[in-house]
């Protein structure tokens, strides 16, 4: 997190892309992980007994204005973690409330304790952290590998890894986003891969699964080597709400793809639809590539105040699907023409997902070749768009073709047929 100004208590809750499975039962082999705490896994589905990879999240919409007021009550009486229910973004795994900074007093306490502040959090977290599990959601912190945070406002973890591990835990702390302001930024640089272990291994020991979210901004490329430390390691610098920044972070996360895995995800930042900085069509963009990218859904508006339009886009159960896909391959940008770009990732039961991409100011109409989003030739697939939830009629081999706004995508969700599925084909 590089915001130059005083760093927002961040309320998140994440579609977090997993699940409270067994270490025995994890995929993935030949990985020796500091982490095993069994979180991360891809959801098959959104049963009870899983965790998802989705959040709201303060940050980007109120930065530091924010306090327990605004997580259990508001002047209209709404609370936001009641408007995730009422919304029903909770049921699509929107359930992780997280605290950003700004939450602690300035200076620990004689023990050497983090306090957390008593003019914003005056109940304490203890209390807030089981107001929001009492809702049936999650409740994440925010804490730092140096010795301050970026806010300068509150101390960091850096020499206090074991003490703050186990009070995150004593209080029911589900996630743990974990800066590396006044590490990485203000100290010798190799300092940074090397603080992260310590807070990894005094999570490990309380016994309470935490979610771990590393937050280097991917300036030491952590997806190299992350993955063994945390569950989602940022890929970029912080977002901010315009087309620019959305699509140059989706750039930057897109070269480390083959990194992405169940159990670890590669993170291009919080999710800005909602707050204003776009068009309706860009919003839409932004919510497809990270969807299709496996990232960390996690809202950054203010879910109270949502416009029906946003709703739509953060509660497209299909896109969301798309994330949540128990495969766990990230999708890759595979071919480009100018401005106009295709998108694709294998999902599983032998499905594809293709976007197509006008990233150009005027209309263009965009192919997507089999060759290139790794379809054998003449394969016949049932084609559904997944932003207007329809199956198209016609049946298509060896491409697919259409025409895209500018600024916009279409997102498409390919399924090869048998023989005695195929219709006549549109070639």
């Amino acid at each position: 997190m590089k915001k130059q100004i005083g760093l927002v208590m961040i309320a998140v809750v994440i579609l977090c892309s997993q699940c409270l499975i067994s270490v025995e039962a994890r995929p993935i082999v030949g990985r020796r992980n500091l982490l095993a705490n069994g979180l991360g896994m891809t959801p098959p589905n959104f049963s009870d007994h899983k965790i998802f990879k989705s959040s709201w999240n303060t940050w980007n919409h109120f930065y530091c204005d924010i306090n327990e007021t605004i997580i259990r009550e508001s002047g209209t009486n709404i609370l936001m973690s009641d408007a995730l229910v009422s919304t029903g973004l909770a049921k699509l795994g929107y359930r992780y409330v997280n605290i950003d900074d700004c939450w602690a007093e300035h200076d620990r306490d004689s023990t050497g304790y983090m306090v957390p502040k008593r003019l914003t959090f005056p109940s304490g977290i203890k209390a807030l952290a089981d107001y929001v599990h009492g809702k049936g959601l999650k409740l994440g912190i925010y804490s730092d590998a140096g010795h301050q945070t970026c806010s300068q406002t509150m101390p960091g973890s850096l020499g206090h890894e074991q003490k703050d591990a186990e009070t995150f835990a004593s209080w029911g702390i589900d996630y743990l986003k974990y800066d590396n302001y006044f590490v990485c930024a203000t100290e010798t640089r190799k300092n940074c891969r090397y603080r992260y272990p310590e807070m990894t291994r005094a999570l490990m020991r309380t016994g309470r699964p935490i979610f771990v979210s590393l937050c280097e901004w991917g300036d030491m490329h952590p997806a190299l080597w992350a993955d063994k430390l945390g569950n989602s390691w940022r890929t970029t610098f912080d977002i901010n709400d315009s087309w620019e920044s959305m699509v140059s972070r989706a750039d930057q996360n897109e070269v480390y793809a083959e990194h992405a895995r169940p159990g670890g995800w590669n993170d291009p930042d919080m999710l800005e639809v909602g707050n204003g900085g776009m068009s309706n069509d860009e919003y839409i963009v932004h919510f497809s590539l990270w969807a299709a990218s496996k990232a960390p859904l996690i809202i950054g508006c203010d879910v109270r105040s949502m416009t029906k339009e946003t709703l739509a886009i953060l509660g497209n159960e299909e896109v969301i699907a798309v994330n949540q896909d128990p495969l766990g391959v990230q999708a890759k940008k595979v071919r480009m023409y100018g401005d106009s770009e295709v998108w694709a990732g294998p999902l599983s039961r032998y499905r594809t997902v293709v976007i197509l991409l006008n990233r150009s100011p005027e209309f263009r109409t965009i192919t997507a070749q089999w060759d290139d989003i790794g379809l054998p030739p003449n394969t016949v697939v049932e084609v559904k768009d997944l932003w207007k939830h329809v199956t198209l009629e016609k049946r298509f081999v060896n491409e697919l073709t259409a025409d895209v706004h500018h600024h916009a995508c279409k997102m498409f969700l390919l399924t090869p047929l048998t023989l005695s599925e195929e219709d006549e084909p549109k070639v």
